[in-house]
């Protein structure tokens, strides 16, 4: 939910199950009430890629942020508006095609000193639950792998909405957002400041701005 591609992929099987839950029901969160108008919802999405954007933000050099997106990536997802539970989506990028705004600095980007894309050319992310939290707000977790190493991450999605628009396609709105430490996948590059701090900042903001269709199954 939430990081999409317009290219076609196989849709997630709604009846496939996702994880065992072995908690004790007693240390159950209260359940939070669901708008009805989700259920509609129900079902597979792709991405309208041109009106998407799958991103990222880093500080550098400890005064300013650089921004950054990637715009090879296939996806499937599956929203369940009755049950979040049964929600799901998994998320392939090719890590080439970073884009920076500038050029140098993107092909330092896909070198040994961070993705290494000659040796690992994708990294993906899949979900292994989502919960709703309450409004329009719903919390995916997942497998995010980098390098050959996977590791969870926990994002935050809001649903902004959705519409029928002059084309006839049913969109629906999602920002997904994290933050991670690029370390923890082998992305340990950096250079220190005369005057403390490093170039480039550890920590890394993961930005989804997501305009979804529904699948025509």
């Amino acid at each position: 939910m939430g990081i999409f591609s317009r290219r076609q992929s196989a849709v997630i099987d709604p009846a496939t199950a996702v994880g065992t839950d072995t908690s004790d029901p007693a240390d159950a969160p209260r359940s939070v009430p669901l708008d009805p108008a989700f259920q509609a919802l129900t079902g597979p999405w792709t991405i309208d890629r041109s009106h998407s954007r799958v991103g990222f933000s880093v500080r550098h050099a400890m005064v300013t942020t650089v921004r950054g997106a990637f715009t090879d990536y296939d996806s499937a997802l599956y929203f369940d508006g009755a049950r979040p539970s049964e929600s799901r989506a998994e998320l392939v990028v090719r890590v080439a095609s970073v884009d920076t705004g500038v050029e140098q600095r993107d092909a330092h980007i896909i070198g040994p000193d961070f993705f290494d894309a000659r040796r690992y050319p994708e990294m993906t992310f899949r979900s292994t639950s989502t919960s709703h939290e309450g409004g329009g707000t719903f919390r995916m977790t997942g497998d995010l792998t980098i390098r050959d190493v996977t590791r969870p991450v926990h994002l935050q999605l809001d649903y902004l909405g959705s519409v029928l628009d002059p084309f006839g396609y049913e969109r629906a709105g999602f920002d997904g957002t994290t933050t991670i430490d690029r370390t923890e996948w082998g992305l340990a590059y950096n250079q220190r400041l005369k005057t403390g701090g490093a170039m480039v900042s550890e920590k890394v903001r993961l930005q989804f701005d997501i305009s979804a269709i529904r699948s025509v199954s």
